[in-house]
């Protein structure tokens, strides 16, 4: 409680206090005494005797036990132990947010996950949370092409909870991956209204490198969490997506808006709807050549940031190197780390790891 105007001090009630005991002598001015002084010297010497918990030391009774005959005319103050304990102020760092990172697609290569995490410093060698205060984003398609799609899901699943007991957090965002796992999960042979002639969820997910073991080991809580994922984010001004399309805006012109629209084509769970969200998320390649610039910049310009960071194209394909003649000497596509493009308004973080590429786990903002 603050002190307001025409109060008294705030007298913590926590720490003890007693009037003076018997031994404690009177002011002079008794009988036999000088002449007491004037009231408003009296008063002016109480409240300067005020006790506070703040401007008053704490006196040791063994320090000032001294003779009664050497006290006739000086009182004693007596102040016992305080019975509340006082705990020291937070760092001003305390408050401040751990450093950001994010996670390129996965699909379903666990091994390479945890590698990558533990380079940064983000898990231990067991795999659990080691990175403290520290913020995480996953960029979506944790499943399908990989060998361990659903393990991959529980590994995230796992760190979100032991990150936010530490302080940080470890969040995830919905890739194209995750809506056609969903898809295939609820709606089976369903036939669907695809123009490209595909006949149902499943058939697609198959058809993009669905594991039947991931399907196996799924379960509802696996589905309930990848329903409600966010679809984008703004994290330190990077504006934080899967997919690099701008169809995002089709749902909507802020950022609550397009998540609460996605979570609702999934809740309402029409095969037709789902199908078209699915569809509209796999487009790719909205912020590469001379166009680029101006379709990130109306994302930024809706959503705000300065930066788009996205996965699902992976970089090979954005630099155009797959089957060119400067792949790596064994055949392999070469990614040293993300790939900033459109005037530096865009940052790849798919490194191809499904074509031999690499896992990418990055911070921001990059060390240019």
């Amino acid at each position: 409680m603050t002190q307001g105007a025409g109060q008294g001090p705030v007298v913590n009630a926590s720490v003890s206090w007693r009037p003076p005991q018997q031994g404690v002598l009177p002011l002079p001015g008794g009988p036999g005494g000088a002449a007491p002084p004037p009231p408003a010297a009296i008063a002016g010497e109480v409240a300067q005797r005020t006790l506070t918990t703040h401007d008053l030391p704490v006196v040791n009774r063994a320090q000032h036990n001294i003779a009664q005959d050497n006290v006739q005319d000086t009182p004693t103050i007596v102040q016992d132990t305080p019975t509340m304990q006082l705990s020291r102020l937070s760092d001003p760092e305390d408050d401040l947010p751990g450093p950001l990172y994010v996670v390129g697609d996965v699909h379903g290569y666990l091994d390479e996950l945890r590698a990558a995490l533990e380079a940064q410093g983000l898990i231990d060698t067991e795999g659990h949370w080691s990175a403290g205060r520290a913020r995480l984003w996953f960029l979506g398609d944790f499943t399908d092409r990989g060998p361990d799609g659903v393990g991959v899901i529980d590994l995230v699943m796992r760190l979100s909870a032991e990150a936010a007991a530490a302080g940080g957090y470890a969040k995830a965002l919905m890739g194209n991956h995750e809506l056609l796992l969903i898809g295939a999960k609820r709606f089976g042979d369903t036939p669907v209204n695809s123009p490209a002639g595909t006949a149902s969820f499943l058939a697609a997910w198959r058809l993009n490198g669905g594991q039947p073991s991931d399907m196996e080991r799924l379960e509802d809580h696996h589905l309930a969490w990848m329903s409600r994922l966010d679809a984008i984010t703004l994290e330190d001004d990077h504006l934080l997506l899967h997919s690099d399309t701008t169809a995002y805006l089709d749902y909507g012109t802020t950022i609550d808006a397009v998540n609460d629209a996605v979570t609702g084509v999934l809740q309402r769970g029409d095969t037709d709807e789902c199908w078209e969200l699915f569809r509209k998320f796999t487009k790719r390649f909205a912020f590469r050549g001379e166009t680029g610039r101006t379709a990130a910049r109306e994302l930024l310009d809706a959503y705000g940031g300065c930066r788009v960071v996205h996965g699902h194209s992976p970089i090979p394909y954005l630099l155009g190197e797959v089957g060119a003649e400067d792949d790596g000497e064994d055949g392999k596509p070469t990614v040293s780390g993300p790939h900033l493009y459109a005037d530096d308004l865009a940052l790849a973080m798919d490194g191809g790891v499904t074509m031999e590429g690499c896992l990418l786990v990055a911070q921001l903002p990059l060390a240019i």
